[in-house]
């Protein structure tokens, strides 16, 4: 994810290469540039072309063609706004377990203050992996009842880790540790664990219809390279620009679309989600009174840049 200030424009604006979309959009444009150009100086030098479409219809294809593209950036917006949520609300269950952990155990029981600071922490690392390539347990936390060649026996290593953290809590309510209201103030967000994970998993498995975004990209298409032979006429020389610009802007917004539709992935604009994983990990810890394992770190996205 790319980190920015929004209110200044002009720095932003000279850190667009560092986008793979505009660089990749920038190599179709030049190649659009290029056919546009064709069209231009074989109308302007060898024959002038007639193509006889009205431009008030085509104007209105382009209206129509706006009107789709607003409600696709929508579309995948709320897919990555949705994203978002689920990983505040993973923070907040995070740090409230761990609040009322904190509570229950006593200071000097460091074991099971440890069990549950890791097991929280391995949970949201867990997810982040299984959102993208599948869980690295290697990057996760040694604890009692969880060992990294236990866990690579489970397809669901997030569910795993949430059904271990209930069998501690189970065991802590039948030892009379753990009262039955905090048993179930620790259910509310042991709970929601899962119904994040599930959420999660929807927008993952849960693309946009192909149909949908086949018809769109072959209506940006037809389009725009229509469009060259449409302006010529009026615009001459100046139809090439023009011509590019639209490309621009119409290949530009489908392609972002297609980008952070996919929340989850490892794209320089979708969601960080090692640096959420990292910070559940380091405030679970303080919370819990407890320092980090030595030798283990938390992984922070490669793709998390940072525009000055």
């Amino acid at each position: 994810m790319i980190i920015y200030n929004s209110k200044d424009w002009f720095k932003a604006i000279r850190h667009f290469h560092q986008s793979y979309v505009i660089r990749l959009l920038g190599r179709r444009v030049l190649i659009y540039t290029l056919f546009a150009t064709a069209v231009t100086t074989v109308h302007m030098e060898v024959h002038q072309l007639e193509f006889n479409v009205d431009g008030a219809f085509f104007s209105i294809l382009g209206i129509l063609l706006s009107l789709l593209m607003v409600f696709r950036t929508n579309t995948a917006y709320d897919r990555y706004w949705e994203g978002r949520i689920q990983w505040g609300n993973l923070v907040n269950h995070s740090r409230n377990f761990a609040i009322i952990m904190d509570a229950i155990l006593a200071p000097e029981d460091k074991a099971n203050r440890q069990f549950f600071a890791r097991m929280i922490s391995n949970f949201s690392l867990a997810l982040k992996d299984h959102l993208r390539a599948g869980v690295q347990v290697e990057s996760l936390f040694e604890a009692d009842e969880c060992s990294r060649e236990d866990l690579i026996r489970y397809q669901h290593k997030p569910a795993r880790l949430s059904a271990l953290i209930m069998r501690r809590v189970e065991y802590f309510h039948k030892n009379k540790t753990i009262s039955g209201e905090d048993i179930l103030n620790i259910k509310i967000h042991h709970q929601g664990f899962m119904d994040i994970c599930g959420a999660c998993e929807r927008i993952r498995r849960t693309p946009i219809p192909f149909s949908y975004s086949f018809f769109i990209k072959l209506f940006i298409t037809l389009y725009v390279v229509f469009l060259p032979f449409v302006i010529v006429g009026a615009l001459g020389w100046a139809a090439i620009p023009a011509a590019a610009l639209g490309m621009y802007a119409l290949v530009g917004l489908e392609m972002i679309a297609d980008e952070i539709e996919e929340p989850f992935g490892m794209d320089c604009n979708d969601l960080p989600l090692g640096m959420f994983a990292q910070n559940i990990g380091v405030q679970v810890h303080e919370i819990l009174q407890m320092p980090a394992p030595e030798g283990q770190s938390l992984i922070i996205d490669k793709d998390y840049l940072k525009v000055h």
